[in-house]
């Protein structure tokens, strides 16, 4: 099995016995309750707008907390507000991620597009197969740039910017390009996977709905607007941006982040409410949310 399942196979001697199986026959990545063997450590390069460029390197941190020895960042190809075609079209010379892709060397190609679908995604999923067959590749759902659905963005997207929205406008805020996004990896997978699930998606727009939709029912300590999320109409402050690198983490390693220690951005940011708890709050809801999305491709295992 390639080196990307075969990571969650470490988790415990009977996992290939309990793990479910999806329909072309890849299993999920599983972790079962508690604490267990860690998996392989696997060589990463990105492909990122500012909504992800973050997190790599905490990601290696997290990492290296959980006991996963040889994690490697291979290369961080960052361009503002960017679609992933733009990172494909960028000049021979300049373009680091074709190169890593070219060495062969690459286990996990991680991507953030704005709308979808995206013509780039699909070009480094059969450029970076072809050098590695074994490879796999990750897809952010990203929620909205100005508060709109990235099918529109970024038409109208910073005229009359509302944070504080009902929970009733946040369920449907994101809905349209996740669903194109969902359409883009059923193609990419029929198309490339031969069988199996080589692309997943990171549910950072979902998680960005339901903690601020908890936010809206006054259900999160520590966060009384759903603006404190946010450093300006796009870009997310220290809370938002540590959801979002564990929902990254445990979509790349099938392991949960709950125990972790708390990331710097947190640290950094000096707040009171946002200590030991707050923390686990946040990483008790991105394994949440990750779990229970089938495109990001990781399980629970059921309690014993």
């Amino acid at each position: 099995m390639v080196r990307f399942l075969s990571v969650t196979i470490l988790v415990c001697s009977f996992l290939v016995l309990t793990s479910p199986v999806l329909p072309g026959g890849a299993m999920q990545y599983a972790k079962l309750v508690g604490r267990s063997a860690p998996p392989q450590g696997l060589r990463v390069f990105y492909v990122s707008h500012s909504l992800m460029w973050y997190a790599p390197k905490p990601i290696g941190e997290m990492a290296e907390a959980a006991g996963i020895k040889n994690h490697e960042l291979v290369g961080l190809q960052s361009l503002g507000a960017s679609r992933t075609i733009q990172h494909w079209n960028l000049p021979e010379d300049r373009n680091q991620a074709k190169k890593a892709l070219q060495t062969g060397e690459v286990d996990v190609f991680i991507m953030s597009p704005i709308s979808f679908p995206d013509e780039g995604v699909e070009n480094f999923v059969k450029l970076g197969l072809e050098h590695n067959p074994n490879m796999r590749f990750i897809v952010q759902l990203s929620w909205g740039g100005g508060d709109i659905d990235n099918q529109d963005f970024p038409k109208g997207a910073f005229d009359n910017v509302n944070k504080e929205k009902t929970p009733e406008q946040l369920n449907s805020l994101y809905e349209r390009n996740i669903q194109e996004g969902e359409a883009q990896a059923d193609a990419i997978n029929k198309k490339y996977g031969k069988g199996q699930k080589i692309l997943a998606l990171v549910p950072s727009a979902q998680a960005m709905v339901a903690l601020r939709t908890k936010i809206a029912n006054n259900d999160w300590p520590g966060l009384t607007r759903q603006g404190e999320l946010f450093v300006d109409a796009v870009h997310p402050s220290a809370p938002m941006e540590a959801l979002n690198t564990y929902l990254h983490f445990a979509v790349l390693y099938g392991q949960s982040p709950v125990g972790l220690p708390m990331p710097g951005m947190l640290t950094k940011a000096k707040r009171k409410d946002w200590g030991d708890n707050f923390n686990r709050s946040l990483q008790e809801l991105a394994w949440e949310t990750v779990t229970s999305y089938p495109y990001s491709l990781v399980i629970k295992a059921a309690e014993p």
